[in-house]
C-alpha cells in the first residue's frame, strides 16, 4: 500500500493511499479520513460510494463530511468507482460505462470480468485492508452513496445481512434494470440475461430479501435525472408492497449536486451515528 498525501482536518488526519487490488488485478485507490478519537482507540467506520465520473476524491473534497465525522467518532472510506488506465477497448469511450462507472458489481461478461470486480472489492477487499492498516473497529461498519454509488451502497447493504450497521443513498439508481443507464451497463458487464441483472437492483432486491435494514434516502426535486433515471417512485412502492421501512426525503429545490449532498451530511452522519455507536 502506498501512501500518496495526507492533511490534518478538524483535528483528524485525511490521507490517500494506491496498493494492487487482488480481485480487480490491478492498482486502485483509495481515501481514508480518520476522526481525532483515532488516535486513542479504535472508532466505527462508514464507507461512501460515489457516483458516475468519480474518484476517491470527490467526496472527501466537496462533501464537508469530516467535520461531522470528527464530532461523531467515525472513520469515513471512499474508493474510485473503477478500475482505470487497463487498455480494454471502449474502457473511455462514454461517462456511463467503462472507467468511472463500475456500477459496484461482478462483471462476468468478458473483457471486464477479470478487473471489474467492485463488488467484491467493496465489500470484502478493501474493509480488510483498512482493518489491517487502520483503527477501526469491523463490526461496527454502515455504508451511504451517492447516484450510482447509493445503487451500490443499497444493494451491497440488501446482500449482505449483518455486516452493516446502516445505510443511507443520495439520489440513488433505485432500479437500474429499468433504465438506460442501468440496462446498459449490466449488458456490458454481466452479459443479455436479465435474470442476472436483478442481484444488482434495489427495487428486484426488496421483493426477494428477507433483511429488513431500513433505507434512509434523501432525493431533491430539482434533480435533472429524477424522472428519467432515479425513479423513487418505483422504491416507495415496492418498499410499501413488501413492508420494507422505508424514508425517502424528497427535498425541495435541491439537484443531483454535491451542494445537495453537502446540505444533508450532517443529518446522514447523525443518523449512521446512532447506529454505529450502539
Amino acid at each position: 500500500m502506498e501512501l500518496k498525501s495526507k492533511n490534518k482536518l478538524h483535528g483528524g488526519e485525511l490521507s490517500f493511499h494506491q496498493h494492487l487490488s487482488e480481485v480487480n488485478q490491478c492498482p486502485m485507490s483509495f481515501a481514508v479520513y480518520l476522526p481525532p478519537q483515532a488516535q486513542k482507540q479504535s472508532v466505527p467506520v462508514l464507507y461512501f460510494l460515489s457516483g458516475l465520473t468519480c474518484t476517491e476524491e470527490n467526496f472527501m473534497i466537496k462533501s464537508g463530511a469530516q467535520k461531522y465525522a470528527a464530532e461523531h467518532g467515525i472513520a469515513l472510506v471512499t474508493m474510485d468507482t473503477s478500475p482505470r488506465n487497463l487498455g480494454i477497448e471502449g474502457e473511455d469511450d462514454s461517462y456511463d460505462f467503462g472507467s468511472g462507472a463500475g456500477f459496484y458489481l461482478n462483471a462476468t461478461a468478458e473483457p471486464w470480468a477479470k478487473h471489474y470486480n467492485m463488488y467484491d472489492y467493496v465489500v470484502n477487499e478493501l474493509p480488510n485492508i483498512i482493518a489491517q492498516n487502520f483503527p477501526v473497529l469491523m463490526d461496527n461498519q454502515s455504508i451511504f452513496g451517492h447516484s450510482m454509488g447509493g445503487h451500490g451502497a443499497l444493494t451491497i447493504a440488501l446482500k449482505n445481512p449483518n455486516k452493516y450497521r446502516s445505510v443511507s443513498a443520495f439520489s440513488p439508481i433505485v432500479a437500474p434494470t429499468q433504465n438506460a443507464w442501468g440496462i446498459k451497463a449490466f449488458n456490458g458487464y454481466l452479459g443479455e440475461t436479465r435474470s442476472q441483472w436483478h442481484q444488482y437492483d434495489t427495487v428486484e432486491l426488496v421483493k426477494t430479501t428477507d433483511n429488513k435494514i431500513p433505507l434512509f434516502i434523501d432525493q431533491g426535486t430539482d434533480d435533472e435525472f429524477l424522472d428519467e433515471y432515479l425513479k423513487p417512485e418505483l422504491l416507495i412502492k415496492v418498499c410499501k408492497d413488501y413492508n420494507h421501512p422505508l424514508n425517502l426525503r424528497m427535498q425541495k429545490g435541491y439537484d443531483h449536486s454535491y451542494y445537495f449532498i453537502s446540505s444533508f451530511i450532517e443529518e446522514h452522519i447523525t443518523y449512521h451515528s446512532k447506529h454505529l455507536h450502539t
